[in-house]
């Protein structure tokens, strides 16, 4: 039997690796992922590029631009100000605050850092101006089966015979 390629309407299953020019593990997937290939499924960066014409097996390696990852940091959405402005649960380093504008839209920012009595605010993604590697592993490439290519989105894939909870 021959392998089959990822090209569009096959489904895939992958596992990947992202790393930050630090080399730090800025996010893992070991366990497999699944999508059907050529969908509206958007990877990061120019994987679902990358992993075309592969089969089961195969490994690629994904350097991503931060205009085609997470984007550019924007100063504009950095602010600092004193640390007793800023609720006690949101005083650590990590805490998500949601803050709304006048037009009513909402937006996550993080606090990036605590120092000197005054606190950071940012609201670009932690990943903001950084160049990724992403380390990609084929799994499996077959026919979709009915219904599949409606599966909006990357989905955990079960093992055989088992079963979820919703």
């Amino acid at each position: 039997m021959t392998k089959q390629i990822v090209q569009p309407g096959k489904y895939v299953s992958i596992s990947y690796t992202i790393r930050d020019q630090e080399d730090n593990v800025v996010e893992q997937h070991d366990l497999p992922i699944g999508f059907v290939y050529g969908s509206d499924t958007e990877l990061i960066g120019g994987m679902d590029k990358a992993i075309a014409g592969k089969t089961a097996g195969d490994e690629v390696e994904v350097s991503i631009a931060p205009q085609d990852a997470f984007g550019e940091h924007d100063p504009e959405l950095t602010f600092t100000d004193d640390v007793e402005n800023v609720p006690p649960q949101f005083r650590h380093v990590g805490a998500e605050v949601q803050m709304q504008n006048e037009a009513g839209e909402t937006k996550t920012f993080f606090i990036s850092q605590i120092e000197d009595g005054k606190v950071t605010i940012d609201g670009n993604h932690p990943l903001a101006g950084k160049t990724l590697t992403v380390q990609v592993k084929v799994l499996e490439v077959r026919d979709a089966q009915p219904g599949e290519e409606r599966t909006s989105g990357i989905h955990s894939v079960q093992a055989p015979g088992s079963t979820s909870i919703n």
